[in-house]
Protein backbone atom coordinates (compact mmCIF):
# COMPACT_ATOMS: atom_id res chain seq x y z
CA UNK A 1 0.00 0.00 0.00
CA UNK A 2 1.50 3.73 -1.00
CA UNK A 3 0.59 6.49 0.90
CA UNK A 4 -1.21 9.15 -0.77
CA UNK A 5 0.85 12.28 -0.91
CA UNK A 6 -1.13 14.26 1.49
CA UNK A 7 -0.74 11.43 4.29
CA UNK A 8 3.07 11.21 3.76
CA UNK A 9 3.11 15.32 4.19
CA UNK A 10 1.42 14.81 7.36
CA UNK A 11 3.31 11.94 8.49
CA UNK A 12 6.86 14.43 7.95
CA UNK A 13 5.27 16.71 9.51
CA UNK A 14 3.94 14.69 12.72
CA UNK A 15 7.78 13.76 12.84
CA UNK A 16 9.03 17.32 12.53
CA UNK A 17 6.46 18.41 15.15
CA UNK A 18 7.67 15.31 17.63
CA UNK A 19 11.47 16.23 17.10
CA UNK A 20 10.81 20.11 17.33
CA UNK A 21 9.20 19.76 20.97
CA UNK A 22 10.93 21.49 23.57
CA UNK A 23 11.97 19.13 25.91
CA UNK A 24 12.09 19.17 29.63
CA UNK A 25 14.13 16.70 31.41
CA UNK A 26 15.77 18.77 34.30
CA UNK A 27 12.69 18.87 36.48
CA UNK A 28 12.42 16.18 39.78
CA UNK A 29 9.64 13.16 38.75
CA UNK A 30 8.95 13.29 43.04
CA UNK A 31 4.87 13.06 42.92
CA UNK A 32 4.98 12.76 39.37
CA UNK A 33 3.27 9.62 37.44
CA UNK A 34 5.27 8.08 34.29
CA UNK A 35 2.68 7.03 31.47
CA UNK A 36 4.03 5.11 28.51
CA UNK A 37 1.98 7.70 25.69
CA UNK A 38 1.10 5.77 23.01
CA UNK A 39 -2.18 6.31 20.69
CA UNK A 40 -5.69 6.93 22.14
CA UNK A 41 -8.88 8.36 20.88
CA UNK A 42 -8.59 11.96 21.93
CA UNK A 43 -12.27 14.66 21.34
CA UNK A 44 -15.97 13.50 21.30
CA UNK A 45 -18.60 13.66 19.35
CA UNK A 46 -20.86 13.26 22.30
CA UNK A 47 -24.25 15.62 22.05
CA UNK A 48 -23.42 16.87 25.58
CA UNK A 49 -20.20 18.62 24.13
CA UNK A 50 -19.79 22.06 22.52
CA UNK A 51 -19.11 21.91 18.75
CA UNK A 52 -18.27 25.34 18.93
CA UNK A 53 -15.14 24.89 21.56
CA UNK A 54 -13.77 22.78 18.60
CA UNK A 55 -14.23 19.23 20.78
CA UNK A 56 -14.70 16.58 18.24
CA UNK A 57 -13.90 14.90 16.01
CA UNK A 58 -12.59 12.25 17.69
CA UNK A 59 -8.95 11.69 16.22
CA UNK A 60 -5.86 9.27 17.16
CA UNK A 61 -3.40 10.93 18.75
CA UNK A 62 0.04 9.30 19.30
CA UNK A 63 1.93 10.68 22.32
CA UNK A 64 5.77 9.94 23.74
CA UNK A 65 6.10 8.58 27.50
CA UNK A 66 6.15 11.75 30.10
CA UNK A 67 5.76 12.42 33.01
CA UNK A 68 3.08 14.40 34.70
CA UNK A 69 2.71 15.72 38.28
CA UNK A 70 0.18 13.86 40.40
CA UNK A 71 -1.66 16.85 41.59
CA UNK A 72 -2.20 20.85 40.26
CA UNK A 73 0.70 23.06 42.04
CA UNK A 74 -0.55 24.03 45.54
CA UNK A 75 0.25 26.80 47.07
CA UNK A 76 2.73 25.82 49.48
CA UNK A 77 5.07 24.66 46.00
CA UNK A 78 3.98 27.81 44.41
CA UNK A 79 5.85 29.66 47.50
CA UNK A 80 9.00 27.34 47.19
CA UNK A 81 8.95 29.13 43.65
CA UNK A 82 8.36 32.22 44.33
CA UNK A 83 10.96 32.34 47.55
CA UNK A 84 13.33 31.23 45.83
CA UNK A 85 13.24 33.45 43.03
CA UNK A 86 11.66 36.63 44.19
CA UNK A 87 9.13 35.70 41.36
CA UNK A 88 6.09 38.45 41.29
CA UNK A 89 2.57 37.34 39.65
CA UNK A 90 0.80 39.43 37.16
CA UNK A 91 -2.08 40.17 39.40
CA UNK A 92 -0.04 41.34 41.93
CA UNK A 93 1.49 43.57 39.55
CA UNK A 94 -1.83 44.77 37.98
CA UNK A 95 -3.19 45.37 41.90
CA UNK A 96 -6.23 43.30 41.27
CA UNK A 97 -7.79 39.78 40.24
CA UNK A 98 -11.37 38.40 39.91
CA UNK A 99 -13.51 36.40 42.84
CA UNK A 100 -16.75 35.34 42.55
CA UNK A 101 -18.93 36.94 44.00
CA UNK A 102 -20.17 34.47 46.15
CA UNK A 103 -16.69 34.71 47.95
CA UNK A 104 -17.03 38.02 49.02
CA UNK A 105 -18.85 39.24 52.32
CA UNK A 106 -21.56 41.79 50.90
CA UNK A 107 -20.56 44.15 53.43
CA UNK A 108 -16.69 44.49 51.70
CA UNK A 109 -17.88 45.31 48.31
CA UNK A 110 -17.81 48.82 48.94
CA UNK A 111 -13.86 48.86 49.74
CA UNK A 112 -12.75 45.38 47.38
CA UNK A 113 -14.57 45.53 44.35
CA UNK A 114 -14.11 47.91 41.58
CA UNK A 115 -18.26 47.34 40.02
CA UNK A 116 -17.04 49.08 36.66
CA UNK A 117 -15.05 46.41 35.85
CA UNK A 118 -16.38 44.38 32.24
CA UNK A 119 -17.06 40.95 32.61
CA UNK A 120 -19.47 38.49 33.36
CA UNK A 121 -21.93 38.98 36.28
CA UNK A 122 -20.71 36.57 38.93
CA UNK A 123 -17.13 37.65 38.41
CA UNK A 124 -15.52 40.93 40.94
CA UNK A 125 -12.64 42.40 40.22
CA UNK A 126 -11.17 42.38 43.65
CA UNK A 127 -8.43 45.14 44.62
CA UNK A 128 -5.94 43.36 45.96
CA UNK A 129 -6.80 39.91 45.50
CA UNK A 130 -3.54 37.40 44.39
CA UNK A 131 -2.44 34.07 45.15
CA UNK A 132 -1.42 34.87 48.45
CA UNK A 133 -4.64 36.67 49.19
CA UNK A 134 -7.12 34.58 47.11
CA UNK A 135 -10.46 36.61 48.16
CA UNK A 136 -8.74 40.18 48.66
CA UNK A 137 -6.28 41.69 51.02
CA UNK A 138 -7.68 40.29 54.17
CA UNK A 139 -7.94 36.63 53.58
CA UNK A 140 -4.95 34.52 53.87
CA UNK A 141 -3.54 30.80 52.34
CA UNK A 142 -3.79 30.00 56.23
CA UNK A 143 -4.75 26.37 56.38
CA UNK A 144 -4.68 25.67 52.27
CA UNK A 145 -1.23 24.76 51.27
CA UNK A 146 -2.34 21.69 50.12
CA UNK A 147 -4.84 23.57 47.77
CA UNK A 148 -4.37 24.13 44.27
CA UNK A 149 -2.79 27.83 43.97
CA UNK A 150 -5.19 30.55 42.34
CA UNK A 151 -5.00 33.55 40.53
CA UNK A 152 -1.89 32.44 38.00
CA UNK A 153 -1.77 33.57 34.67
CA UNK A 154 -0.64 31.64 31.73
CA UNK A 155 2.61 33.22 31.95
CA UNK A 156 3.02 32.81 35.96
CA UNK A 157 2.08 28.87 34.87
CA UNK A 158 4.81 28.87 32.47
CA UNK A 159 7.48 30.71 34.57
CA UNK A 160 7.15 27.87 37.11
CA UNK A 161 7.42 25.12 34.95
CA UNK A 162 10.92 26.56 33.93
CA UNK A 163 11.96 27.39 37.25
CA UNK A 164 11.29 23.67 38.24
CA UNK A 165 12.94 22.21 35.08
CA UNK A 166 9.57 21.09 33.47
CA UNK A 167 7.02 22.48 31.11
CA UNK A 168 3.22 22.88 30.88
CA UNK A 169 1.45 19.90 29.36
CA UNK A 170 -0.13 20.07 25.57
CA UNK A 171 -3.66 19.59 25.13
CA UNK A 172 -3.20 16.05 23.83
CA UNK A 173 -0.77 15.38 27.08
CA UNK A 174 -3.58 16.63 29.02
CA UNK A 175 -6.12 14.67 27.65
CA UNK A 176 -4.59 11.58 27.65
CA UNK A 177 -3.46 11.88 31.99
CA UNK A 178 -7.03 12.92 32.67
CA UNK A 179 -8.81 9.62 30.43
CA UNK A 180 -6.72 7.94 33.04
CA UNK A 181 -6.11 4.29 30.56
CA UNK A 182 -10.04 4.65 29.94
CA UNK A 183 -11.30 4.92 25.91
CA UNK A 184 -13.62 7.52 24.76
CA UNK A 185 -15.36 7.86 28.57
CA UNK A 186 -17.10 11.03 29.42
CA UNK A 187 -15.35 11.57 32.85
CA UNK A 188 -11.57 10.10 34.18
CA UNK A 189 -13.65 7.30 36.45
CA UNK A 190 -16.65 6.71 33.58
CA UNK A 191 -19.33 8.07 32.20
CA UNK A 192 -21.47 8.20 35.39
CA UNK A 193 -21.00 11.89 36.85
CA UNK A 194 -21.55 10.66 40.52
CA UNK A 195 -21.83 6.73 40.54
CA UNK A 196 -23.42 5.09 43.27
CA UNK A 197 -24.29 8.83 44.36
CA UNK A 198 -20.38 9.65 45.30
CA UNK A 199 -19.02 13.02 44.37
CA UNK A 200 -15.35 12.19 42.48
CA UNK A 201 -15.09 15.45 41.76
CA UNK A 202 -15.70 19.59 42.71
CA UNK A 203 -18.16 21.20 40.63
CA UNK A 204 -21.57 23.40 41.72
CA UNK A 205 -24.58 21.84 43.17
CA UNK A 206 -27.64 23.99 43.09
CA UNK A 207 -28.77 27.06 41.13
CA UNK A 208 -25.85 28.76 39.52
CA UNK A 209 -25.02 31.13 40.07
CA UNK A 210 -26.74 32.13 43.28
CA UNK A 211 -26.85 28.80 45.58
CA UNK A 212 -24.06 26.27 45.62
CA UNK A 213 -25.42 22.81 47.84
CA UNK A 214 -21.76 21.95 48.08
CA UNK A 215 -22.79 18.48 48.04
CA UNK A 216 -19.31 17.27 47.56
CA UNK A 217 -18.12 19.24 50.09
CA UNK A 218 -16.71 22.70 48.92
CA UNK A 219 -18.06 25.95 47.85
CA UNK A 220 -14.34 26.81 46.55
CA UNK A 221 -11.16 24.97 45.69
CA UNK A 222 -10.51 21.67 47.43
CA UNK A 223 -7.10 19.94 48.72
CA UNK A 224 -5.23 18.77 45.37
CA UNK A 225 -6.11 15.18 47.40
CA UNK A 226 -9.52 15.55 48.15
CA UNK A 227 -11.32 13.25 45.68
CA UNK A 228 -9.74 9.54 44.59
CA UNK A 229 -7.49 9.36 41.47
CA UNK A 230 -7.82 8.16 38.02
CA UNK A 231 -6.77 5.05 36.74
CA UNK A 232 -3.57 6.35 35.98
CA UNK A 233 -3.20 7.66 39.81
CA UNK A 234 -3.70 11.26 38.85
CA UNK A 235 -5.68 13.19 41.64
CA UNK A 236 -8.34 15.99 40.57
CA UNK A 237 -7.59 16.51 36.99
CA UNK A 238 -11.64 17.30 36.95
CA UNK A 239 -13.51 20.02 38.76
CA UNK A 240 -12.06 22.22 41.27
CA UNK A 241 -9.98 24.42 39.06
CA UNK A 242 -8.76 25.03 35.53
CA UNK A 243 -5.30 23.78 33.95
CA UNK A 244 -3.56 25.66 32.04
CA UNK A 245 -2.29 23.57 28.87
CA UNK A 246 0.91 24.54 26.81
CA UNK A 247 -1.68 25.38 23.28
CA UNK A 248 -2.76 28.43 21.52
CA UNK A 249 -6.25 28.02 21.34
CA UNK A 250 -8.05 27.75 18.00
CA UNK A 251 -11.55 25.23 17.24
CA UNK A 252 -10.42 23.88 14.24
CA UNK A 253 -6.93 23.59 14.02
CA UNK A 254 -6.72 20.07 15.27
CA UNK A 255 -8.77 18.94 12.40
CA UNK A 256 -5.77 18.97 9.75
CA UNK A 257 -2.50 19.26 11.85
CA UNK A 258 -0.06 16.73 13.11
CA UNK A 259 -1.31 13.56 15.11
CA UNK A 260 2.14 12.67 16.80
CA UNK A 261 2.76 14.77 19.64
CA UNK A 262 0.29 17.82 18.48
CA UNK A 263 0.90 21.11 19.81
CA UNK A 264 -1.99 23.23 18.88
CA UNK A 265 -1.03 26.36 16.41
CA UNK A 266 2.33 28.65 16.07
CA UNK A 267 0.35 30.90 17.50
CA UNK A 268 -2.86 32.75 18.59
CA UNK A 269 -4.92 34.83 21.30
CA UNK A 270 -6.09 32.61 24.24
CA UNK A 271 -4.33 29.40 25.68
CA UNK A 272 -6.45 26.66 26.37
CA UNK A 273 -7.67 25.38 29.78
CA UNK A 274 -8.98 21.64 30.63
CA UNK A 275 -10.99 20.35 33.46
CA UNK A 276 -13.27 22.54 34.51
CA UNK A 277 -13.70 24.24 37.75
CA UNK A 278 -15.64 24.13 41.13
CA UNK A 279 -17.86 26.76 38.86
CA UNK A 280 -19.35 24.16 36.13
CA UNK A 281 -22.32 23.20 36.39
CA UNK A 282 -24.64 21.22 33.94
CA UNK A 283 -27.14 23.84 33.33
CA UNK A 284 -24.69 26.41 31.35
CA UNK A 285 -21.31 25.00 31.60
CA UNK A 286 -20.59 21.12 31.55
CA UNK A 287 -17.01 21.45 30.71
CA UNK A 288 -15.88 19.27 33.51
CA UNK A 289 -15.77 16.74 30.85
CA UNK A 290 -12.40 14.89 29.90
CA UNK A 291 -12.77 15.87 26.29
CA UNK A 292 -13.78 19.65 26.76
CA UNK A 293 -12.11 22.93 26.26
CA UNK A 294 -12.14 26.45 26.91
CA UNK A 295 -9.28 29.18 26.63
CA UNK A 296 -8.63 32.72 28.02
CA UNK A 297 -5.98 35.39 28.10
CA UNK A 298 -2.23 34.42 28.40
CA UNK A 299 -2.17 36.99 31.41
CA UNK A 300 -5.74 36.27 32.77
CA UNK A 301 -6.01 34.71 36.31
CA UNK A 302 -9.07 34.10 38.31
CA UNK A 303 -10.03 32.01 41.81
CA UNK A 304 -10.46 28.74 39.42
CA UNK A 305 -7.51 28.80 37.17
CA UNK A 306 -4.49 26.74 38.16
CA UNK A 307 -2.02 24.05 36.88
CA UNK A 308 0.24 21.02 36.54
CA UNK A 309 3.09 20.67 35.15
CA UNK A 310 4.62 17.75 32.85
CA UNK A 311 8.35 16.05 31.90
CA UNK A 312 9.72 14.11 29.52
CA UNK A 313 11.02 10.89 29.92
Amino acid sequence: CVPSKERAERLVLSIQASEQRRRATAGSNEDMVKLDGGRFLMGTESDEGFPQDGEGPVREVTLDPFYIDRFPVTNARFAEFVSATGYVTESERFGWSFVFQLHIPKERYATLVDATAPGVEWWCKVNGAHWRTPEGPDTSLAGRGNYPVVHVSWNDAAAYAEWSGKRLPTEAEWEYASRGGLEQKTYPWGDELTPGGQHLCNIWQGEFPHINTAEDGYVGTAPVDAFPANGYGISTITGNAWEWCADWFHPTHHITATRVNPQGPASGVNRVMKGGSYLCHKSYCNRYRVAARTSNTPDSATTNISFRCVRDV
